[in-house]
């Protein structure tokens, strides 16, 4: 027995599929016997006959067929052609649009359960989910909108010649529409000098980096939309990785102890393989220091809440951004008080964008083209998983149960939490397209359909904490430089800036990584008033060793309007993984967490090619030659920063800081400027090393006198 064909039918009606092979289906060329999963095709003139069967899976129908005999069947080539065109006339994929939902006369509840019952039915156990699922709603349709206006991003940034003068504090203020895509500020006269140093849009990432600057005694505000500690996602992180945020003073090993949820004792890799060919199969990679502590995230932003207070810092929850003005002098944001629906005023130095894939900011800084990739994320906390459905010392890092879905190929991970719970996620990784965004409301339904398949429990026995979801964005980087993360007085980090791993990594784990690079250039740009685009724009979380693997997570999608076999991306992952496994764990580790250098990725990259040819075809087929070439100038852009950081990398930084005493006071745009390369000479490769102290607050921030290393700060 030889398969013939094996593809997916977009749809989850599988009866549908079957009464069309049944009633509708008639191949010229031989007679259809009707079996009960499909049907059976003879051939008077061959001993061979074909076996056509379906099945559903991931709520989508996958169908074979398989020739009986040792003779091909006539035509067989032809008619399976034929078969695969007719199905993909018949069943297109339709990617589902969630309907319009008025939430001041419908309840979400209501308006959501003819086309998603299953995440209506289980939103509604879980204590806060009706404002949950509102905020699924509302994510969603801000991403629609941006998706399908791209050359008409709002405008929420503008840029005057004189500052208008803003009323002192959390005072109301009146805020002009002048058009139905922007706002403007009302005229005044200028102010003296900004009430901030710094003020951060976004509460989740922008907390952390908030809490460091505001205890380097810098003035800072904090607004974020939702109460603040909310989060849509959970953190997962590494002791090693965490450790970046005990050396720059942020927490004590005791408080970083405190926050700890749950840590795994290993971490599983496995992509399906039952339908990949033998050289394509790989066994259980085990990663036991990857994202194997779990943070309790209420209490980690609670901690980092209390540090940006305790040193000035103040946050204003429950406040929405709707637009700044740039001028000159400083930067004027204007709020919405979500409690009353006052408008809020305050001035500040520098604006940082921490506001993640939601960002308007991001949206116009890029012309509508902030991304060129989403992981559209959906998932739970559980609980009350059975032992024998799964060991909670153990976690699933990436995990696929089945193939190519509705054109993505969904993944899964899983995180133990404290005490018994699972956080549990379902993503895929999925090009920008206008006629398919990427659908959270959708990926909830299937979440909650095929969470059985995947393990063995039953739904209405589990508790539902809460849900975790989001837009985790990623760019294709071809250099340091080609995409814009600053304008004056204005700089984006964390998802705004779209600074993300092909792996499991979001714009936490490369803040996290990349802090005290970011925090040191951020001080050093506000000491010396270095606030303008030219030199904010050096302050990035680029990487080359991880900009060069964009390739691998195009490997992950199913290009636009292409139909790809159903088992291609599991091949491919099985075989990259394959060979991470005969690496050493040192390596495996260092790959996964972004910090590979040059030659093991070739070295990698070379052993894929030899143990499977046809891997650089399938490549070739998915991206095209256009991102082909772009992906070329990656590597050499990686090739570049790789001999630079072997010739450079290990005394340059040395020689750097060892001139600060005396070259930071003459030229301080050339002093900000070497410190920017030197830190790329080693961050860039995944290597980064903290040589000395940040500097101390330029003049108007409120500590005048902080002198010592944030390695020396602790908490007051």
């Amino acid at each position: 027995m030889q398969e013939i064909l094996y593809l997916e039918v977009p749809t989850p009606d599988s009866g549908a599929v079957l009464h069309w092979l049944h009633q509708d289906y008639a191949p010229a060329i031989a007679q259809k016997i009707i079996t009960p999963t499909g049907c059976r095709l003879s051939h008077p003139r061959s001993e061979s006959q074909l076996a056509i069967f379906i099945w559903t899976l991931q709520r989508t129908t996958y169908l074979k067929i398989f020739r009986w005999g040792s003779k091909p069947f006539p035509q067989e080539k032809k008619l399976g052609r034929s078969l695969r065109q007719e199905l993909a006339t018949t069943f297109p994929l339709t990617p589902q649009v969630p309907p319009r939902v008025d939430l001041e006369q419908d309840s979400i509840f209501t308006a959501l359960a003819q086309d998603y019952p299953l995440t209506v039915q289980y939103f509604q156990k879980m204590p806060n989910g009706k404002a949950d699922l509102e905020r699924v709603y509302w994510w969603e349709q801000r991403w629609r909108q941006e998706v399908l206006n791209p050359q008409q991003p709002r405008t929420v940034i503008t840029t005057v010649e004189a500052h208008p003068r803003a009323s002192h504090g959390h005072a109301a203020k009146a805020y002009e529409s002048n058009s139905s895509n922007g706002y403007t500020f009302n005229s005044h006269e200028s102010t003296p000098s900004p009430e901030y140093d710094l003020i951060y849009i976004g509460g989740a990432l922008g907390v952390i980096h908030a809490a460091v600057m505001a205890r380097l005694g810098y003035r800072v505000l904090l607004l974020e939309r939702l109460p603040f500690g909310r989060m849509n996602r959970e953190w997962n992180i590494s002791r090693g990785e965490f450790q970046s945020l005990i050396d720059l003073g942020l927490f004590t090993a005791a408080e970083f102890e405190s926050v700890i949820a749950r840590e795994y004792a290993d971490g599983f890799n496995k992509f399906f393989d039952g339908n990949c060919p033998a050289h394509c199969q790989s066994p259980v990679l085990h990663t036991p220091t990857v994202l194997n502590v779990a943070l309790d995230s209420s209490r980690f932003l609670a901690l980092c809440g209390d540090k940006l207070r305790e040193a000035g810092g103040e946050i204003w929850d429950q406040t929405e951004f709707q637009g700044a003005q740039v001028s000159p002098e400083q930067v004027s944001i204007e709020a919405r008080d979500r409690r009353n629906g006052q408008m809020c005023t305050a001035t500040g130095r520098l604006l940082v964008d921490a506001m993640g894939t939601a960002s308007p900011i991001a949206w116009q800084l890029n012309q509508g083209r902030p991304f060129n990739s989403v992981c559209p994320t959906v998932g739970a906390i559980v609980s009350g998983i059975q032992p024998q459905v799964w060991d909670s010392t153990y976690g699933d890092v990436l995990y696929s149960h089945g193939d190519i879905s509705r054109g993505r190929q969904l993944i899964w991970e899983l995180f133990p939490g404290g005490g018994d719970e699972l956080t549990i996620y379902l993503f895929h990784y999925h090009h920008i397209d206008r006629q398919n965004p990427g659908s959270l409301l959708e990926m909830y339904e299937d979440f909650f359909t095929i969470l059985p398949e995947y393990r063995r429990c039953q739904l209405d026995e589990l508790t539902w904490v809460k849900p975790t979801f989001g837009y985790i964005p990623g760019y294709f980087s071809h250099h340091s430089g080609d995409r814009a993360v600053a304008i004056d007085r204005l700089v984006a980090i964390g998802d705004a800036a779209s600074l993300q791993s092909p792996l499991v990594f979001t714009g936490f784990g490369s803040l996290v990584r990349n802090l005290p690079r970011l925090t040191d250039l951020l001080a050093t740009a506000l000491k010396h008033d270095l606030l303008t685009s030219q030199h904010l724009n050096q302050i990035r979380a680029y990487q080359s060793n991880t900009a060069v693997t964009w390739l691998f997570s195009r490997g992950m999608m199913v290009p636009p309007g292409k139909s790809l076999p159903p088992n291609r991306i599991n091949a491919m992952l099985n075989t990259f993984f394959g060979i991470l496994g005969q690496e050493s764990p040192e390596l495996t580790d260092r790959f996964i967490k972004d910090r590979a250098g040059w030659w093991p990725f070739n070295r990698m990259a070379l052993t894929a090619a030899w143990q499977n040819p046809g891997l650089l075809y399938w490549i070739w087929d998915m991206v095209g030659p256009g991102d082909m070439v772009r992906w070329l100038g990656s590597y050499a852009s990686f090739t570049w920063e790789a001999f630079l950081h072997g010739i450079l990398g290990l005394w340059v930084p040395g020689i750097v800081r060892s001139l600060q005493p005396w070259l930071e006071p003459r030229a301080p745009q050339l002093w900000f400027s070497l410190l920017a390369w030197s830190y790329a000479l080693t961050y860039s490769l995944g290597m980064p090393r903290i040589e000395k102290p940040l500097p101390k607050p330029s003049s108007g921030s409120r500590q005048e006198d902080l002198t010592r290393s944030p390695l020396e700060v602790h908490p007051r």
